[in-house]
């Protein structure tokens, strides 16, 4: 079995994670939580998005978030723009990475972002166009990859289609989101297996949620593929508010150990991790979701 030698981390926790939390979470508090992932040796820190309020009151402050994070040399701390006046903001905030967001599901774009996958694009390529011309990064996602809450399974055609038609606006990587995490890895590499065949295995990530708990399998399943980026949300944060039922994001601390355990390079602290997820777990008022962050506590005490 073939697998990468190293596996860059995406940690979406601070955005993915935290933008569906319904109590406030201050600005401190997410400063201090990109800090911690940046310092335990994440290469990429989800910080905020350019949403509007209106939609996810949580990422409100993101502008703020980013004026007082201490960059990392080295470290990414992308944000996620829904359109041009989110990406002015973004600019002006001094980033150098942002993220656009289609779906492969005709339902899921029609109820997450009211518009077609075709409308999408076409809100999407002066996103991506002026992005480009400002020096900035572009990285796509793909949303419901192997189904969608509205219409069931999705073909893994459109998948690989909507992920080519990132790469053509100029996305430097697309990362394929299983949004309501009910994947198994013979569909995950049915899926793969179409979306290589559009765009450069190099140039896709993997994004699995943990409803069924397959997402450890799913991602095992990806790198035996040659997918060696994969996104993951420290303590579990996250869900989708679009998928009923949907649970978290898999957990970075789960997924870092397992590349451990393969011999797998991330560069990230194991302990230094668990830290970080537990303060923010403990902020929230409940336990951390990461099995292993919770067994390591259970050592401890």
């Amino acid at each position: 079995m073939m697998l990468p030698s190293s596996v860059r981390l995406v940690e979406v926790g601070p955005r993915d994670g935290l933008q569906n939390e319904a109590q406030p979470i201050t600005t401190e508090a997410k400063v201090e939580l990109i800090e911690a992932l940046a310092d335990a040796g994440m290469p990429v820190v989800e910080s905020g998005s350019f949403v509007s309020p209106k939609w996810v009151p949580q990422m409100a402050d993101t502008a703020e978030v980013l004026a007082r994070i201490r960059r990392r040399p080295g470290v990414s701390y992308p944000v996620l723009v829904p359109n041009i006046k989110g990406l002015e903001a973004a600019l002006d905030a001094k980033v150098e990475e942002v993220a656009i967001f289609a779906a492969a599901s005709e339902s899921f774009a029609q109820r997450n972002t009211n518009c077609s996958i075709d409308e999408s694009f076409a809100r999407f390529a002066p996103v991506a166009e002026r992005a480009r011309a400002a020096g900035v990064r572009v990285r796509g996602y793909v949303s419901c990859v192997i189904a969608c809450p509205y219409e069931g399974p999705v073909a893994p055609a459109a998948v690989a289609d909507v992920a080519a038609r990132l790469m053509e606006l100029g996305c430097y990587e697309v990362s394929l989101g299983d949004t309501i995490g009910v994947g198994t890895p013979a569909q995950v590499q049915a899926m793969l297996a179409a979306a290589e065949g559009r765009v450069p295995v190099g140039q896709l990530a993997v994004h699995f949620h943990d409803t069924y708990g397959q997402a450890l399998a799913n991602i095992l399943a990806s790198l035996e593929r040659g997918i060696a980026v994969v996104d993951c949300s420290v303590a579990g944060l996250g869900g989708c508010p679009y998928a009923k039922g949907a649970t978290g994001n898999v957990a970075s601390e789960d997924v870092l150990y397992m590349l451990d355990g393969l011999g797998i390079h991330t560069g990230v602290d194991l302990a230094r991790l668990a830290a970080a997820g537990d303060r923010i777990s403990a902020l929230l008022g409940r336990p951390s979701g990461s099995k292993v962050a919770r067994a390591l506590a259970g050592k401890r005490h």
